[in-house]
């Protein structure tokens, strides 16, 4: 199913079961997550993405909404930092890649365009994670 023909539906119509209510003493993070699923996809913003694809929630509708973003903006600074959502998305497991490989190359190609000096303010160890995301292509080649 391909998650950009869905862009008025949430997360918990595409990915059953439908979330309950988070409990009362719910941490912050719990409770923004479970409304996240409520919001329909064209609603998501890139803070949203970040969270949701950090989280691990419905990966195979988020990481598609993540990688048209990081296309158009490699670097965009989603909440914390410039190139947050890029890092969460590149640490997506690699079951998930195997589902969507037509986005995972395109953002191999993004991602391997951008100069070295690009990954200077990134935090320390995202260049190893880059790196090992972009290793994967010529694992599986």
């Amino acid at each position: 199913m391909n998650p950009l023909l869905h862009l008025d539906r949430t997360l918990d119509e595409l990915d059953p079961p439908r979330w309950p209510d988070p409990p009362a003493d719910a941490t912050r993070l719990v409770r923004t997550v479970h409304a996240l699923r409520r919001v329909p996809l064209r609603e998501l913003r890139a803070a949203d993405l970040r969270t949701l694809v950090s989280q691990g929630v419905a990966l195979p509708y988020v990481v598609p909404l993540a990688v048209r973003l990081l296309v158009e903006e490699p670097l965009l600074d989603a909440s914390f930092y410039e190139g947050d959502l890029l890092l969460a998305t590149v640490n997506v497991p690699a079951t998930v890649w195997t589902l969507l490989p037509e986005l995972a190359e395109e953002l191999r190609a993004v991602v391997s365009a951008l100069p070295k000096s690009a990954h200077a303010d990134l935090p320390r160890g995202a260049a190893g994670e880059i790196g090992r995301f972009i290793a994967r292509r010529q694992r599986n080649s």
